[in-house]
């Protein structure tokens, strides 16, 4: 299924989409739902990002291009850096460029969104604990980055967690092309199949040390074509079978 978080003059709901109708759900998709017959067309409803995460975990360096384009080396264990869930933007929300940082990139990524409590989980159980996928962009202030690696600090700025604008479980999450265009202009392309790490693999890792709430995000890395965003911008995440999230800069 394709679940959405939207808003009308009702308020928030969750709904399934369908085509170009949203079906409203009683409850979050993780939970026992049910539809409740009412319907809006996706045209009419402002789109919200698909949860509200207790917490968003990334992992760095998990696409052998970027790494060569990054000068680091191959990891061995996954990287992990977290964003605050202030740093959360809806689909169509305005990128916010610091007043401080003079280079901010767009980095386009699957993401996953748990849909189970997961606590130790195998690699070859996680399967169950996620409810599907999204698209990202993990916007970094690069400049930020580089000088003593605060990864969190350059990746945690408000409305720098674009994501959305659907979960969906009807995807092969190792095998996807991605997309990053700014203002129509491809600038990265791959594939989740070059991912160092997979899926499965990061939701038990990360379940060995904390425990996955349903709602939570986590961001997969980035391929090579990272690049700086100014204002005036609009930068698309595009993932095969998902859909395209697009966020203005300002």
């Amino acid at each position: 299924m394709r679940y959405v978080r939207y808003r009308t003059e009702r308020g928030d709901h969750y709904g399934i989409l369908n085509d170009a109708t949203i079906h409203q759900i009683s409850s979050e998709p993780w939970k026992d739902f049910e539809e409740t017959g009412e319907t809006v067309p996706l045209e009419h409803a402002d789109i919200l990002a698909p949860t509200l995460p207790s917490k968003i975990l990334c992992v760095g360096l998990n696409y052998r291009d970027h790494i060569e384009e990054m000068g680091h080396d191959m990891p061995t264990s996954p990287v992990i850096f977290t964003k605050p869930p202030s740093a959360v933007l809806h689909p169509q929300g305005m990128i916010e460029l610091p007043h401080d940082s003079s280079r901010v990139d767009y980095e386009g990524e699957l993401a996953i969104v748990i849909g189970a409590e997961a606590s130790k989980v195998s690699e070859q159980d996680a399967c169950d604990y996620i409810q599907g996928f999204t698209c990202a962009n993990d916007v970094t202030a690069r400049d930020k980055q580089a000088p003593d690696g605060q990864w969190t600090i350059a990746k945690g700025y408000d409305t720098f967690c674009p994501f959305g604008p659907v979960i969906t479980d009807e995807v092969d999450p190792d095998n996807l092309d991605i997309t990053v265009t700014v203002n129509g202009i491809v600038k990265q392309s791959s594939n989740t199949r070059n991912l160092i790490f997979t899926p499965s693999y990061l939701v038990s890792f990360l379940s060995q040390v904390m425990t996955l709430i349903p709602g939570d995000l986590i961001l997969t890395g980035t391929s090579s074509g990272v690049g700086p965003l100014k204002a005036g911008d609009v930068v698309t995440v595009t993932i095969e079978g998902i859909g395209s999230l697009s966020n203005g800069v300002r």
